[in-house]
């Protein structure tokens, strides 16, 4: 039977900086084994009890992998009509099977918009600090669809 996890954490990247956190608010919510969080987080909150807190270290490997420098193209400027580019700035679009990607912006000139594919957090060694603060068995219909609170029929 899956078990449905409800964490607190804040996540710091390998220069210390908090990139992310959820202290405060809602907790996040997954069910393991469905690959809704990285792998090296997972991992670790799968042997934790409720009320317990720890500090993960994950390496790139285990979070969003490392840094493919074959993820970063030249597209003609002409693709990004109408979009006032900034570097840095992400940008969303669309793959041929419907899936929404985000790339980021690295520079451009009057030709050429530099892209990266790479996830902004790639090739970083993360560090969470994380509570469990609930666990339960999943439902069958959170099993079977992957989404927490699943009801039939909808």
């Amino acid at each position: 039977m899956a078990k449905v996890y409800g964490i607190e954490y804040t996540v710091k990247n390998s220069k210390g900086e908090v990139v992310d956190s959820n202290k405060g608010g809602a907790p996040l919510e997954f069910i393991a084994g469905k690959g809704q969080i990285i792998p090296g987080l997972e991992k670790e909150v799968e042997k934790m009890e409720v009320g317990e807190e720890k500090v993960v270290v994950v390496p790139a490997k285990e979070a969003y992998g490392e840094r493919n420098e074959e993820l970063i193209e030249k597209l003609p400027r002409e693709q990004f009509q109408g979009i006032e580019l900034q570097k840095g700035m992400t940008l969303y679009g669309q793959t041929p099977d419907g899936q929404t990607i985000a790339v980021r912006v690295v520079d451009f000139d009057d030709k050429e918009v530099t892209i990266d594919y790479n996830h902004p957090l790639a090739g970083e060694d993360l560090t969470f600090e994380v509570k469990v603060v609930s666990k339960r068995d999943a439902t069958p219909e959170e099993e079977l669809t992957g989404q927490i609170g699943a009801q039939g029929g909808h």
